[in-house]
């Protein structure tokens, strides 16, 4: 990180939808806010209410690369995500607690995973879905899709899939069922190594204040 780069504002990494709305109210009790709701501006890079941090409005897959390679000095990401990234050039100081689910493997409630030699897995987290039927000695096709993951066993694309899963109504509404179990998943502030050394005192200082807002379990 040149002079230029430690001079400009830290940079927040965020993704819209869940993950933000709850993570603002963190950040509010730190006393940083956005000057703009994301959800309607077009902007980008959106200035906060104190001059040396914007936030930066990224796809959530996004998140970890922007941190990693130092577009971003701090992110706001789920855990799943992270999994999936490998956490490269990454510290991933504090689990804020939130967005709160379980990243699991489902299929239709007779699939029996004892049963059969090989499957096809439907799923986005194709690194943690093959680190998963590794350890179990499973052999998988993995099968890489963006979204929809209920559909593909319905349609004979694939046994399996792997994704979050909340509530678990979206499988329930499509005859699928959790099967094993992967990974809690929370959304946890991550920082760039070098930002983390560069700005030490700034972004202690906003952790220390994040760590006091973080909801108990």
């Amino acid at each position: 990180m040149n002079a230029t780069e430690q001079g400009r504002p830290l940079r927040v990494a965020l993704s819209k939808g869940r993950i933000f709305n709850e993570t603002l109210p963190l950040f509010e009790a730190a006393g940083i806010v956005p000057t703009e709701d994301p959800e309607k501006s077009r902007k980008l890079i959106i200035p906060s209410n104190v001059p040396d941090v914007e936030f930066l409005i990224v796809r959530a897959s996004d998140v970890p690369t922007y941190v990693q390679y130092a577009g971003a000095d701090i992110g706001v990401v789920g855990k799943d995500v992270l999994m999936e990234h490998g956490g490269e050039g990454l510290v991933e100081p504090i689990d804020l607690n939130i967005a709160r689910c379980k990243l699991m493997v489902a299929g239709f409630p007779d699939t029996d995973l004892e049963s059969r030699s090989r499957f096809r897995v439907a799923t986005k987290f194709t690194e943690c879905a093959r680190r998963h039927f590794a350890a179990k000695g499973r052999q998988v096709t993995i099968i890489k899709l963006y979204g929809s993951m209920e559909l593909a066993p319905l349609v004979g694309l694939s046994d399996l899939i792997v994704d979050v899963v909340d509530t678990g109504s979206t499988l329930r509404a499509n005859g699928l069922v959790p099967l094993e179990h992967i990974s809690d998943v929370s959304s946890r502030l991550i920082v760039n190594r070098a930002s983390m050394k560069v700005r030490h005192t700034r972004i202690h200082e906003i952790l220390n204040q994040l760590s006091k807002a973080v909801p108990l379990t």
